[in-house]
């Protein structure tokens, strides 16, 4: 079990990859707030297995149960908890490497934490698995902001080497997002995707994967929300987004490439437009200072290649003490990020979310 807490909603989420069941439990929701299961199981469907040519072949709806919370469609105000069922596990897959640890995997270090109890199949609560509950609060927080003009949205920034058009930091609409996210393959420039894909599948082939970049983006997002230090907005982003267990960079705004830049390149000069402040550039990503500063939300999130691969590595073996090599079988994904996108928007819905509750 997995518990955030936020201002003003505490999200748990529970179970393992190859359990009964994983779900979430969202408390601090006020009544009154829509659930339209219809929109959250299309939100869902994106991050599914049949998402992608290139994912696992294991087939699960990810169709989410709502259990506890919810009284003709809208919050009662108690503790909102869905559960999603497993049908499609292969645990026998794992036997054989229980006292062999996965390179790249939490294996190794969930052995020694647990001592030999934790979930080993599937990678347990370890699992890329698990953010589909995230889905499910985060679908719910997409539902709620847009009924109030906040809209957010992403893309495939890059597969391996290949890299699709970014996001116009500046001048990012909503119609722009919405036009990315309603693709199969989410990328603005299709013919950078269909480039993608040939390296996905060449990867596939050699039994590796490849990993990414996905670029996440909001609009419509009110002056004001977070605050200094551990409140800052970018606080609470980070630890959302860096809860998704392949991610292992987050930029916002111009990221990195701020340590690069002078001063006088990297600040946003202000003007008027109208009687709205409003900057020339966006190199803060919409957030200074922890605060939202009106502009479009704007961060980037790299994504690590899925370390399942049927490439022979180097591992240890754990009962007889000696070093040796692990081929992985099972189904995995060659290339996790056309998955990932949903996933990464959840972290931004649920941490506007939170905020605007306050």
């Amino acid at each position: 079990m997995s518990v955030f807490k936020g201002k003003n909603i505490t999200l748990t989420v529970f179970g393992q990859s190859h359990s009964e069941a994983i779900g979430v439990s969202v408390d601090g929701l006020p009544a009154g707030i829509p659930i339209d299961e219809a929109k959250i199981a299309a939100f869902m469907a994106r991050r599914a297995p049949s998402a992608s040519a290139f994912s696992t072949s294991r087939k699960e709806t990810d169709a989410p149960v709502f259990v506890s919370g919810v009284v003709n469609g809208h919050t009662s105000g108690a503790a909102v908890t869905a559960l999603i069922y497993n049908h499609d596990q292969r645990s026998r897959d794992y036997d054989a490497i229980y006292n062999t640890p996965r390179p790249g995997h939490a294996d190794y270090t969930a052995r020694v934490k647990y001592g030999g109890a934790e979930d080993h199949r599937g990678g347990g609560a370890f699992s890329g698995r698990m953010t589909a509950p995230i889905c499910i609060a985060g679908a719910i927080a997409d539902g709620f902001l847009r009924e109030r003009g906040i809209v957010t949205g992403s893309h495939i920034l890059s597969v391996g080497g290949v890299r699709d058009d970014g996001f116009d930091a500046v001048g990012l609409t909503s119609e722009m997002l919405d036009a990315v996210t309603s693709k199969r393959f989410g990328v603005i420039n299709d013919e950078k995707g269909e480039k993608m894909l040939e390296l996905i599948a060449k990867t596939r082939e050699d039994g590796d994967s490849v990993g990414g970049v996905i670029e996440c983006g909001a609009v419509g997002v009110p002056i004001g929300f977070g605050g200094e230090l551990f409140d800052g907005l970018e606080s609470t982003l980070a630890r959302l987004v860096f809860s998704v267990p392949a991610v292992k960079g987050l930029e916002i705004g111009s990221g990195f490439d701020a340590s690069r830049s002078l001063g006088s390149e990297n600040n946003d000069e202000f003007y008027f437009d109208g009687d709205r402040v409003r900057t020339v550039t966006n190199n803060a990503g919409g957030i200074l200072g922890g605060i939202t500063d009106g502009m479009p939300i704007v961060f980037r999130a790299a994504i690590k290649p899925t370390p399942s691969i049927s490439k022979a590595q180097r591992t240890v073996d754990l009962a007889s003490g000696e070093d040796t090599e692990i081929k992985i079988g099972g189904r995995h994904d060659a290339c996790i990020v056309p998955r990932a996108l949903p996933v990464i928007e959840s972290c931004l819905t649920i941490a506007l979310f939170d905020e605007i509750l306050g």
